[in-house]
């Protein structure tokens, strides 16, 4: 009997027994990795810097910055006077003013400059039919008013040769590099379309037009590079 209580009592105590608290788990690596503050921000930056480095691969490599603009209009404006440069000297030609002698000449009517002041602005603008507009030639003549005759400022190829109601009789010559030659005002033409000129050969004599009748004789002369026209005291070197 008891034997049989004591097994009673054993059980009863091992029953009664705090049940021992479960071992707790440990994190594995990577949940300890995710869980600090800086893992996230980390991965966004590396993915970053790969998409960058992809980008940077299919663009060539030529370490440019996106972020880079065009020329400024400083820049530009110097890039296209030195090309205006290179082109008024073809075939080892320079331009020159149409006539044998520029200190003869004086100038009837200026180039239009848009950065000059507003005086000399005003001084180049024309006046036709209730009209202004921008001049974009030199008109030289004789302070005596007398005819002389014009010159070709380069060699090149006769385009145009014929009368105009406004402009009286006009030559056209165009030269190598996008570079053509305009003279109107002309009293006549001494060459005709088609004709090969060299520089210095007569091609006509200086007369009125219409639009610049107040002017008296003279020749209006125009410079054109690759269709803009350009002021030609910014290409021609004066002669000493």
């Amino acid at each position: 009997m008891n034997e049989q209580n004591n097994k009673n009592t054993r059980k009863v105590e091992e029953s009664i027994k705090p049940v021992a608290a479960s071992t707790p788990v440990k994190p594995t690596g990577w949940k300890r990795l995710l869980s600090r503050r800086w893992v996230f921000p980390a991965a966004y930056m590396a993915a970053a810097a790969i998409i960058v480095t992809i980008l940077w691969v299919n663009s060539g490599g030529d370490g440019k910055d996106a972020s880079q603009t065009v020329s400024s209009p400083t820049e530009v404006a110097g890039e296209e006077a030195g090309s205006e440069g290179q082109e008024a000297a073809a075939n080892g030609e320079t331009l020159r003013w149409p006539v044998s002698n520029k200190d003869e000449m004086v100038v009837k009517l200026p180039f239009y400059d848009a950065s000059g002041s507003e005086e000399q602005r005003a001084a180049a603008m024309v006046q036709y039919n209730d009209t202004f507009m921008p001049h974009t030639a030199v008109d030289l003549g004789r302070e005596d008013n007398e005819t002389f005759e014009v010159l070709a400022a380069m060699s090149g190829l006769v385009k145009v040769a014929e009368q105009n109601t406004i402009n009286g009789y006009e030559v056209r010559i165009e030269h190598p590099n996008g570079l053509v030659t305009v003279y109107q005002s002309l009293a006549d033409v001494k060459v005709q379309a088609g004709d090969e000129v060299e520089q210095g050969d007569v091609i006509a004599m200086a007369g009125q037009s219409e639009i610049g009748k107040d002017e008296g004789v003279h020749v209006h002369f125009e410079v054109l590079d690759n269709g803009q026209s350009v002021n030609p005291d910014t290409l021609i070197k004066e002669e000493h």
